[in-house]
């Protein structure tokens, strides 16, 4: 064979080969997840209101829960919950078993650098229960009292700093769980229980009731890889129409969810 023609021989090939890999580059995460015709879902099962696994009826239920569902149809896929913790929401993303994360993620800039991150969905704060007939209706009237916090959260930290700058002081209870915390706030043993007001709204009961003072505003949001930023970017659409056709709110209100003021 000529040199000539081994040369556009091989010219047609080089094209040929360049030709696929971009068309194998241009499949986006959304056009996947279409494809496979299924959402999968990283959740909370614990967290009454925003994801909960209901032992009665082995359904996952809250908010959060809702939303994927929501984003499921949008995408017009199936939904698959898979449940998740602090510990391994992350590595679930990073070892793909989960395409995104609706799990009470709070938005921080570290975690913006590691991941691809949505706009809030919902703003949460550190929240207070206490006891219904008790006369404590503000931060203020916890000065000097007894606040119970689960050990290992960041709760007590946060409440320290914060007695510092208001010129307030609390002693602290530290117990293992959040039904711990509730049972001895019944029991008189605490003043009040604190931790994220999404975590209280499922404690709340006819014994007790939430002080709408809170701080330490944050944002959660909806995460994945740091590469699927087309599936942000429509992730970030939907909650902007939802926002605006009044979607969301409704999804609040099923909940009794209200939250924080974004703005403080």
């Amino acid at each position: 064979m000529k040199k000539g023609k081994i040369f556009t021989l091989l010219t047609l090939l080089i094209v040929g080969l360049g030709t696929t890999t971009v068309s194998a580059t241009e499949s986006t995460k959304v056009d996947a997840i279409k494809k496979s015709g299924l959402l999968r879902v990283g959740v909370k099962q614990d967290v009454p209101n925003f994801g909960y696994l209901n032992a009665e009826n082995n359904q996952f239920e809250g908010m959060e829960i809702d939303i994927a569902k929501k984003l499921a149809d949008s995408l017009d896929v199936k939904v698959e919950y898979t449940p998740v913790t602090t510990q391994t929401r992350e590595p679930l993303m990073d070892n793909g078993q989960v395409d995104v994360i609706i799990a009470t993620y709070t938005i921080t800039e570290q975690r913006q650098a590691n991941f691809s991150i949505s706009d809030p969905y919902y703003y949460d704060q550190i929240g207070f229960l206490v006891r219904k007939k008790s006369n404590i209706h503000t931060m203020d009237d916890l000065d000097g009292l007894t606040i119970g916090v689960a050990q290992g959260a960041t709760t007590k930290a946060n409440l320290k700093t914060y007695a510092e700058e208001n010129g307030l002081t609390f002693k602290f209870v530290q117990l293992g769980s959040y039904p711990e915390l509730t049972m001895s706030l019944q029991a008189k043993r605490i003043d009040a229980f604190s931790v994220d007001k999404s975590l209280l709204s499922g404690y709340v009961h006819k014994g007790n009731r939430m002080l709408k003072d809170g701080f330490n505003t944050q944002a959660y949001g909806i995460a994945t890889k740091k590469t699927n930023t087309d599936l942000t970017d429509f992730i970030n659409e939907q909650l902007n129409k939802w926002r605006k056709d009044g979607s969301l709110q409704k999804i609040y209100d099923k909940f009794n969810l209200t939250p924080a003021d974004s703005t403080n």
